[in-house]
């Protein structure tokens, strides 16, 4: 079961996630850590940072774990 991690925007860009998830420091380690990790969406391998999630789209990351974009409630 993957780990939700909730937004309160209708998409946020794959960077902007691993940050929100805690996977990564800060934006500017984005670039890196997609080079050095498998990530896939929703079951495709994915590196570019800019990638638009929108809510219920899974990310699995190699060696860290499964997440999925979940929505915020008010």
């Amino acid at each position: 079961m993957p780990e939700i991690i909730e937004i309160d925007t209708e998409e946020i860009t794959l960077g902007q996630f691993l940050k929100l998830a805690n996977i990564i420091d800060s934006g500017g380690m984005a670039k890196v850590f997609l080079k050095e990790f498998d990530v896939y969406v929703n079951g495709e391998l994915d590196d570019r940072r800019g990638r638009k999630l929108k809510v219920d789209d899974i990310v699995e990351i190699d060696e860290v774990g499964a997440f999925q974009v979940g929505r915020a409630e008010d």
